[in-house]
Protein backbone atom coordinates (compact mmCIF):
# COMPACT_ATOMS: atom_id res chain seq x y z
CA UNK A 1 0.00 0.00 0.00
CA UNK A 2 1.44 3.54 -1.07
CA UNK A 3 2.06 5.47 2.39
CA UNK A 4 0.02 9.03 3.05
CA UNK A 5 1.87 10.88 6.11
CA UNK A 6 0.66 13.32 8.32
CA UNK A 7 1.25 16.83 6.85
CA UNK A 8 3.37 18.47 9.93
CA UNK A 9 6.77 16.69 10.22
CA UNK A 10 9.80 19.20 10.88
CA UNK A 11 12.95 16.41 10.06
CA UNK A 12 14.49 16.59 6.91
CA UNK A 13 13.44 13.35 3.91
CA UNK A 14 16.30 12.76 1.74
CA UNK A 15 15.60 11.42 -1.19
CA UNK A 16 16.78 10.74 -4.77
CA UNK A 17 13.18 11.55 -6.30
CA UNK A 18 10.56 13.91 -5.36
CA UNK A 19 7.49 14.38 -7.77
CA UNK A 20 5.27 17.28 -7.62
CA UNK A 21 1.58 16.15 -7.99
CA UNK A 22 -0.43 13.12 -7.93
CA UNK A 23 -2.44 12.95 -10.85
CA UNK A 24 -2.25 10.36 -13.59
CA UNK A 25 1.61 11.77 -14.81
CA UNK A 26 2.91 11.89 -11.71
CA UNK A 27 1.21 8.37 -10.53
CA UNK A 28 3.24 6.86 -13.94
CA UNK A 29 6.15 8.54 -13.42
CA UNK A 30 6.48 7.43 -9.66
CA UNK A 31 6.12 3.33 -11.91
CA UNK A 32 8.63 4.46 -14.73
CA UNK A 33 11.30 5.74 -11.40
CA UNK A 34 10.45 2.25 -9.95
CA UNK A 35 11.58 -0.08 -12.34
CA UNK A 36 14.81 2.04 -12.77
CA UNK A 37 15.50 1.33 -8.93
CA UNK A 38 14.88 4.97 -7.49
CA UNK A 39 12.69 5.44 -4.87
CA UNK A 40 10.42 8.38 -4.87
CA UNK A 41 8.24 10.86 -2.66
CA UNK A 42 5.17 12.93 -3.71
CA UNK A 43 3.71 16.04 -2.75
CA UNK A 44 -0.02 17.14 -4.10
CA UNK A 45 -1.67 20.11 -2.94
CA UNK A 46 -5.12 18.68 -2.97
CA UNK A 47 -6.27 15.86 0.08
CA UNK A 48 -6.77 13.20 -2.06
CA UNK A 49 -4.26 11.08 -4.80
CA UNK A 50 -5.51 11.81 -8.33
CA UNK A 51 -5.34 15.36 -9.80
CA UNK A 52 -7.98 16.43 -12.01
CA UNK A 53 -9.52 13.18 -13.01
CA UNK A 54 -10.34 12.30 -8.95
CA UNK A 55 -11.48 16.40 -8.21
CA UNK A 56 -12.87 17.31 -11.46
CA UNK A 57 -14.00 14.45 -13.66
CA UNK A 58 -14.15 11.52 -11.21
CA UNK A 59 -16.95 9.81 -13.78
CA UNK A 60 -16.10 11.42 -17.14
CA UNK A 61 -15.57 9.06 -19.58
CA UNK A 62 -11.94 8.28 -20.71
CA UNK A 63 -11.31 6.23 -24.57
CA UNK A 64 -7.77 7.46 -25.50
CA UNK A 65 -5.54 4.77 -22.77
CA UNK A 66 -3.70 2.32 -24.73
CA UNK A 67 -5.51 -0.96 -24.12
CA UNK A 68 -8.39 0.50 -22.46
CA UNK A 69 -11.14 1.19 -24.15
CA UNK A 70 -13.09 2.92 -21.59
CA UNK A 71 -12.90 4.04 -17.95
CA UNK A 72 -13.40 7.00 -15.75
CA UNK A 73 -11.35 9.59 -13.97
CA UNK A 74 -11.60 7.64 -10.78
CA UNK A 75 -11.05 3.88 -12.25
CA UNK A 76 -8.10 5.29 -14.12
CA UNK A 77 -6.52 6.46 -10.76
CA UNK A 78 -7.38 3.19 -8.93
CA UNK A 79 -5.60 1.27 -11.93
CA UNK A 80 -2.77 3.44 -11.59
CA UNK A 81 -2.55 3.39 -7.90
CA UNK A 82 -2.63 -0.32 -8.16
CA UNK A 83 0.17 -0.60 -10.47
CA UNK A 84 2.63 1.48 -7.84
CA UNK A 85 1.92 -0.84 -5.22
CA UNK A 86 5.35 -2.49 -5.26
CA UNK A 87 7.53 0.87 -4.93
CA UNK A 88 5.19 1.71 -1.62
CA UNK A 89 5.76 5.23 -2.29
CA UNK A 90 5.16 8.12 0.13
CA UNK A 91 2.75 11.22 -0.54
CA UNK A 92 2.59 14.06 1.33
CA UNK A 93 -0.95 15.23 0.83
CA UNK A 94 -2.78 19.26 1.04
CA UNK A 95 0.46 20.71 0.97
CA UNK A 96 2.48 22.80 -1.68
CA UNK A 97 5.71 23.57 -2.36
CA UNK A 98 7.06 27.03 -0.88
CA UNK A 99 10.61 27.33 -1.43
CA UNK A 100 13.29 25.70 -3.49
CA UNK A 101 17.20 26.21 -3.13
CA UNK A 102 20.23 24.23 -5.25
CA UNK A 103 22.73 23.04 -2.69
CA UNK A 104 26.21 22.95 -3.06
CA UNK A 105 26.43 19.78 -3.83
CA UNK A 106 23.89 19.70 -6.33
CA UNK A 107 21.07 18.82 -4.65
CA UNK A 108 17.25 20.54 -3.89
CA UNK A 109 16.41 21.70 -0.45
CA UNK A 110 12.38 21.67 -0.66
CA UNK A 111 9.94 23.33 1.83
CA UNK A 112 6.24 22.86 1.96
CA UNK A 113 3.20 24.96 2.99
CA UNK A 114 3.18 22.48 6.03
CA UNK A 115 6.90 23.09 7.06
CA UNK A 116 7.78 19.60 5.52
CA UNK A 117 11.69 20.09 4.45
CA UNK A 118 13.09 17.38 1.50
CA UNK A 119 16.42 17.49 0.15
CA UNK A 120 16.16 15.07 -3.04
CA UNK A 121 18.63 14.72 -5.91
CA UNK A 122 16.16 15.22 -8.69
CA UNK A 123 12.76 16.75 -9.20
CA UNK A 124 9.66 16.04 -11.24
CA UNK A 125 6.96 18.63 -11.75
CA UNK A 126 4.23 16.60 -12.41
CA UNK A 127 1.74 19.69 -11.60
CA UNK A 128 -0.97 19.41 -14.25
CA UNK A 129 -1.64 23.17 -14.90
CA UNK A 130 -0.19 23.85 -11.66
CA UNK A 131 -1.48 23.58 -8.13
CA UNK A 132 -4.77 23.55 -7.49
CA UNK A 133 -6.44 25.38 -5.23
CA UNK A 134 -10.01 25.67 -3.51
CA UNK A 135 -12.76 27.97 -5.16
CA UNK A 136 -13.46 29.83 -1.92
CA UNK A 137 -17.08 31.54 -1.55
CA UNK A 138 -16.98 35.14 -2.04
CA UNK A 139 -19.30 36.74 0.33
CA UNK A 140 -17.35 39.54 2.22
CA UNK A 141 -16.28 38.79 5.87
CA UNK A 142 -17.79 34.78 5.97
CA UNK A 143 -14.54 33.79 6.00
CA UNK A 144 -14.45 34.21 9.90
CA UNK A 145 -16.12 31.22 9.93
CA UNK A 146 -13.81 28.66 8.07
CA UNK A 147 -13.07 25.52 9.58
CA UNK A 148 -15.43 26.47 12.06
CA UNK A 149 -18.72 26.16 10.49
CA UNK A 150 -17.67 26.94 6.96
CA UNK A 151 -15.46 24.10 4.74
CA UNK A 152 -14.41 23.41 1.67
CA UNK A 153 -14.09 19.65 2.29
CA UNK A 154 -14.93 17.22 4.75
CA UNK A 155 -12.28 15.74 7.42
CA UNK A 156 -14.73 14.06 9.84
CA UNK A 157 -18.04 13.42 8.79
CA UNK A 158 -19.19 13.19 12.54
CA UNK A 159 -19.22 17.18 12.85
CA UNK A 160 -22.37 17.34 10.75
CA UNK A 161 -24.35 14.72 12.46
CA UNK A 162 -27.49 16.17 14.13
CA UNK A 163 -26.73 19.57 12.31
CA UNK A 164 -28.53 21.65 9.89
CA UNK A 165 -26.28 21.05 6.89
CA UNK A 166 -26.31 23.55 3.71
CA UNK A 167 -23.84 22.24 0.57
CA UNK A 168 -23.16 24.90 -2.01
CA UNK A 169 -22.08 23.16 -5.34
CA UNK A 170 -23.23 21.00 -8.32
CA UNK A 171 -20.51 18.82 -8.87
CA UNK A 172 -20.23 14.75 -8.04
CA UNK A 173 -18.59 15.83 -4.61
CA UNK A 174 -21.35 17.94 -3.57
CA UNK A 175 -24.25 15.24 -4.29
CA UNK A 176 -22.33 12.60 -2.77
CA UNK A 177 -22.32 14.76 0.56
CA UNK A 178 -25.92 15.61 0.27
CA UNK A 179 -26.38 11.66 -0.45
CA UNK A 180 -24.40 10.74 2.77
CA UNK A 181 -25.55 13.25 5.53
CA UNK A 182 -29.63 12.54 4.54
CA UNK A 183 -30.66 10.89 7.62
CA UNK A 184 -27.34 11.49 9.74
CA UNK A 185 -27.95 15.47 9.83
CA UNK A 186 -30.98 17.43 11.19
CA UNK A 187 -31.71 18.61 7.93
CA UNK A 188 -30.02 18.54 4.76
CA UNK A 189 -30.39 21.66 2.26
CA UNK A 190 -28.57 21.23 -1.66
CA UNK A 191 -28.04 25.05 -3.36
CA UNK A 192 -26.87 26.03 -7.06
CA UNK A 193 -27.19 28.77 -8.90
CA UNK A 194 -28.92 26.75 -11.90
CA UNK A 195 -30.98 24.11 -11.90
CA UNK A 196 -28.25 21.91 -13.29
CA UNK A 197 -25.69 19.27 -12.14
CA UNK A 198 -21.99 18.17 -13.65
CA UNK A 199 -22.11 14.73 -11.61
CA UNK A 200 -23.15 11.69 -12.96
CA UNK A 201 -27.02 10.55 -14.05
CA UNK A 202 -27.32 7.99 -10.80
CA UNK A 203 -26.46 10.69 -8.34
CA UNK A 204 -28.38 12.88 -9.88
CA UNK A 205 -31.60 10.82 -9.96
CA UNK A 206 -30.88 9.86 -6.50
CA UNK A 207 -30.87 13.82 -4.80
CA UNK A 208 -33.71 14.51 -6.86
CA UNK A 209 -35.74 10.86 -5.90
CA UNK A 210 -34.63 12.29 -1.70
CA UNK A 211 -36.15 15.82 -2.25
CA UNK A 212 -39.13 14.14 -4.19
CA UNK A 213 -39.68 12.28 -0.70
CA UNK A 214 -39.02 15.80 1.46
CA UNK A 215 -35.35 13.83 2.74
CA UNK A 216 -33.62 16.83 1.51
CA UNK A 217 -33.89 19.97 -0.36
CA UNK A 218 -32.54 21.89 -3.53
CA UNK A 219 -32.41 25.35 -3.70
CA UNK A 220 -31.58 27.05 -6.47
CA UNK A 221 -29.98 30.36 -5.92
CA UNK A 222 -26.24 32.00 -4.90
CA UNK A 223 -25.43 32.80 -1.58
CA UNK A 224 -25.12 36.63 -1.30
CA UNK A 225 -24.80 37.23 2.34
CA UNK A 226 -25.07 35.96 5.92
CA UNK A 227 -26.41 36.52 9.62
CA UNK A 228 -24.63 36.02 12.58
CA UNK A 229 -25.48 35.78 16.62
CA UNK A 230 -22.52 36.01 19.06
CA UNK A 231 -19.57 35.65 16.45
CA UNK A 232 -22.05 32.06 15.24
CA UNK A 233 -23.09 31.70 11.66
CA UNK A 234 -26.80 31.72 11.58
CA UNK A 235 -28.10 31.83 8.39
CA UNK A 236 -27.34 32.82 5.13
CA UNK A 237 -28.94 34.46 2.21
CA UNK A 238 -29.99 33.77 -0.83
CA UNK A 239 -30.72 34.90 -4.00
CA UNK A 240 -32.75 33.61 -6.54
CA UNK A 241 -32.70 33.69 -10.42
CA UNK A 242 -35.43 36.26 -9.63
CA UNK A 243 -33.82 38.78 -7.82
CA UNK A 244 -35.94 37.27 -4.77
CA UNK A 245 -34.12 36.88 -1.28
CA UNK A 246 -34.74 34.41 1.57
CA UNK A 247 -33.18 33.06 4.69
CA UNK A 248 -31.81 29.41 5.16
CA UNK A 249 -30.83 28.74 9.07
CA UNK A 250 -27.82 26.26 9.36
CA UNK A 251 -25.58 24.90 11.80
CA UNK A 252 -22.79 24.06 8.89
CA UNK A 253 -22.03 25.09 5.43
CA UNK A 254 -20.00 22.67 3.06
CA UNK A 255 -18.89 24.34 -0.28
CA UNK A 256 -17.88 22.61 -3.28
CA UNK A 257 -16.80 25.08 -5.99
CA UNK A 258 -14.60 23.29 -7.85
CA UNK A 259 -10.45 23.98 -8.02
CA UNK A 260 -8.60 27.32 -9.35
CA UNK A 261 -5.63 26.35 -11.35
CA UNK A 262 -2.05 28.20 -10.32
CA UNK A 263 1.29 28.18 -11.48
CA UNK A 264 2.55 29.29 -8.13
CA UNK A 265 5.71 29.15 -6.35
CA UNK A 266 7.25 27.37 -9.65
CA UNK A 267 7.44 30.71 -11.55
CA UNK A 268 10.06 31.62 -9.15
CA UNK A 269 12.42 28.63 -9.03
CA UNK A 270 14.46 30.30 -12.46
CA UNK A 271 13.03 28.02 -15.00
CA UNK A 272 12.47 28.75 -18.66
CA UNK A 273 8.36 29.17 -18.86
CA UNK A 274 6.13 30.54 -22.02
CA UNK A 275 2.94 31.12 -21.30
CA UNK A 276 2.99 29.68 -18.16
CA UNK A 277 4.50 26.54 -18.83
CA UNK A 278 7.74 24.82 -17.73
CA UNK A 279 10.09 24.72 -21.47
CA UNK A 280 11.31 21.55 -21.79
CA UNK A 281 13.79 19.52 -24.26
CA UNK A 282 12.04 16.27 -25.91
CA UNK A 283 14.88 13.78 -25.20
CA UNK A 284 14.92 13.83 -21.74
CA UNK A 285 11.92 16.36 -20.98
CA UNK A 286 14.92 18.13 -18.76
CA UNK A 287 14.45 21.70 -17.82
CA UNK A 288 16.61 24.72 -17.86
CA UNK A 289 18.01 23.57 -14.57
CA UNK A 290 19.76 20.01 -14.14
CA UNK A 291 17.98 17.39 -12.09
CA UNK A 292 14.83 19.00 -12.48
CA UNK A 293 12.04 17.81 -15.10
CA UNK A 294 9.19 18.84 -16.19
CA UNK A 295 6.07 16.36 -17.29
CA UNK A 296 2.76 16.74 -18.17
CA UNK A 297 0.42 19.19 -18.84
CA UNK A 298 2.76 21.55 -17.10
CA UNK A 299 5.66 21.49 -19.64
CA UNK A 300 5.65 22.85 -23.42
CA UNK A 301 7.74 21.89 -26.42
CA UNK A 302 7.36 21.90 -30.34
CA UNK A 303 4.12 20.15 -30.95
CA UNK A 304 3.11 19.67 -27.35
CA UNK A 305 -0.08 17.72 -27.10
CA UNK A 306 -1.84 17.58 -23.24
CA UNK A 307 -3.34 14.19 -23.26
CA UNK A 308 -2.55 12.19 -20.92
CA UNK A 309 -0.60 9.40 -22.80
CA UNK A 310 1.76 12.02 -23.97
CA UNK A 311 2.22 12.75 -20.57
CA UNK A 312 3.14 9.06 -19.76
CA UNK A 313 5.51 8.45 -22.45
CA UNK A 314 7.41 11.94 -21.12
CA UNK A 315 7.49 10.67 -17.28
CA UNK A 316 9.21 7.28 -19.49
CA UNK A 317 12.06 9.29 -21.07
CA UNK A 318 12.56 11.67 -17.98
CA UNK A 319 12.82 8.50 -15.67
CA UNK A 320 15.56 7.20 -17.96
CA UNK A 321 17.36 10.53 -18.41
CA UNK A 322 16.87 10.73 -14.25
CA UNK A 323 18.57 7.44 -13.71
CA UNK A 324 21.63 8.66 -16.23
CA UNK A 325 21.74 11.99 -14.21
CA UNK A 326 21.78 10.06 -11.03
CA UNK A 327 24.25 7.61 -12.09
CA UNK A 328 26.44 8.43 -14.68
CA UNK A 329 29.05 6.08 -14.08
CA UNK A 330 26.43 3.02 -15.09
CA UNK A 331 25.44 1.54 -18.26
CA UNK A 332 21.66 1.96 -18.50
CA UNK A 333 20.63 -1.40 -20.16
CA UNK A 334 17.04 -1.20 -21.58
CA UNK A 335 14.71 -4.01 -20.04
CA UNK A 336 11.30 -5.34 -20.89
CA UNK A 337 8.91 -6.36 -18.30
CA UNK A 338 7.53 -9.37 -20.08
CA UNK A 339 10.77 -11.21 -20.37
CA UNK A 340 13.16 -9.33 -17.68
CA UNK A 341 13.19 -11.47 -14.06
CA UNK A 342 15.33 -8.78 -12.69
CA UNK A 343 11.79 -6.09 -13.42
CA UNK A 344 9.85 -9.68 -12.34
CA UNK A 345 11.55 -9.25 -9.24
CA UNK A 346 11.13 -5.74 -8.89
CA UNK A 347 7.45 -5.77 -9.49
CA UNK A 348 6.91 -8.89 -6.93
CA UNK A 349 5.67 -10.87 -9.86
CA UNK A 350 6.76 -14.34 -10.44
CA UNK A 351 8.59 -14.62 -14.33
CA UNK A 352 6.61 -16.63 -16.96
CA UNK A 353 8.07 -19.76 -18.16
CA UNK A 354 7.79 -20.03 -22.28
CA UNK A 355 7.74 -23.77 -23.82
Amino acid sequence: MSEIVPSMQTSTIETEALIIGAGPVGLFQIFELGLLEIQAQVIDSLHVIGGQCVELYPHKPIYDIPAIPFCTGQELIDRLQEQIKPFNPTFHLEQEVTELTQQIDGRFLVLTSKKMCFLTKTIFIAAGVGSFQVRTLKVPGIEKFDDQQLFYNVQDPALFNNQNVVICGDNEVALNWAIHFVGKAQSVTLIHRRDSFKASPTKISTMKDLCAANKMQFKVGQITGFEESKDHLTQIQLTGTDGLTELIPLDRLLVFLGLSPKLGPIADWGLDLERKQVVVDTEKFSTNVPGIFAVGDINTYPGKKKLILSGFHEATLAAFAAKDYLYPEQKIHLLYTTTSPKLHKILGVQSPTFD
